[in-house]
């Protein structure tokens, strides 16, 4: 049956602030342009909300039907997985939350550009397409990329940079190359979080043949990627405040590393899978809050 419950214990939650990151250093970028536009700014907020949620259900639905979704996973009971809702329900809520998404993107895409910018909002409608059919194609399918382990890749490349990049050309109209600094940084942040969701899955994953990237590289080697994407991003931030001269209180977001190298610490210190299952809203918070610092501290 479909209850506010049922659809709470689907969508994760924790990784809605980790989704709006990249819209709030976009916005921040724009907004230090004098680009910034608060209906464009909310519309893509929700826009990015809707998708993430779409990626959810998406997800529990294509992990449920191929059997991953059983005991032997380490993380929270999902939806299908608790008995708390079929498969055809989760159908059901796939298909409305395409339906709000695609409207949430069209507004948007007219609000940004208009009827003049013709060009500017095809290619941003493709995107929207393209960000639709990533998110239901992750587990959905025999071709799931999710499976394959491809599942990176497409999060640095939505959640990093077309989430910022492209957040902030809804703004500006323009893109320059130092904006895809800090979109890397948060696609790599992003990329972290799924890392460590298939580092605690691994032997789960590894027995229904999901080849994530832990699976393929074993579990010491997927340990040292983790830590090149949870550093490298500090880098790439700090090289664009280098790079645009902004410094001084506008490189604030510093305090938010503080958790990731404390994550890093415990990472490297526990090895069972289960206890990685806490650090997730560690990075994803810490990231959240790398976008909020990076944002506020644009108005100094």
């Amino acid at each position: 049956m479909i209850t506010f419950k049922s659809l709470y214990a689907s969508a994760r939650l924790r990784s809605l602030p980790l989704s709006v990151s990249g819209i709030l250093i976009g916005s921040a970028m724009a907004y230090c342009n004098g680009a910034f536009r608060i209906d464009i700014f909310l519309l893509a907020l929700l826009t990015t909300i809707c998708f993430q949620l779409l990626s959810d259900f998406a997800n529990d639905y294509g992990d449920s039907q191929k059997g991953t979704d059983n005991q032997a996973r380490l993380g929270p009971k999902r939806a299908i997985q608790s008995g708390a809702m079929t498969l055809s329900e989760m159908k059901k809520i796939i298909g409305v939350t395409m339906i709000i998404s695609l409207l949430s993107a069209i507004i948007l895409i007219y609000i940004a550009f208009g009827r003049e910018n013709i060009i500017y909002s095809l290619s941003f409608f493709v995107l929207t397409i393209m960000a639709i059919m990533a998110a239901i194609k992750y587990t959905i399918g025999r071709n799931a990329y999710g499976y394959k382990g491809l599942g990176d890749i497409f999060v640095f490349i939505f959640f990093g940079l077309i989430s910022v990049a492209g957040s902030y050309f809804l703004y500006t109209h323009q893109l320059q190359w130092k904006v895809l600094l800090p979109a890397s940084a948060i696609g790599m942040l992003c990329m972290a979080v799924l890392n460590l969701n298939n580092m605690r899955d691994i032997d789960n994953d590894r027995a229904m043949n999901k080849r994530t990237i832990p699976v393929i590289l074993g579990k010491e080697l997927a340990r040292y990627y983790h830590y090149i994407l949870v550093l490298l991003p500090m880098l790439l931030l700090m090289a664009y405040s280098l790079l645009t001269l902004q410094l001084g209180m506008k490189t604030i977001y510093i305090i938010a590393f503080i958790p990731l190298i404390f994550h890093l610490i415990y990472v490297k210190k526990h090895i069972n899978p289960q206890e990685l299952d806490s650090q997730l809203k560690v990075v994803a918070l810490s990231t959240f809050l790398i976008s909020i610092l990076f944002f506020v501290g644009m108005f100094f």
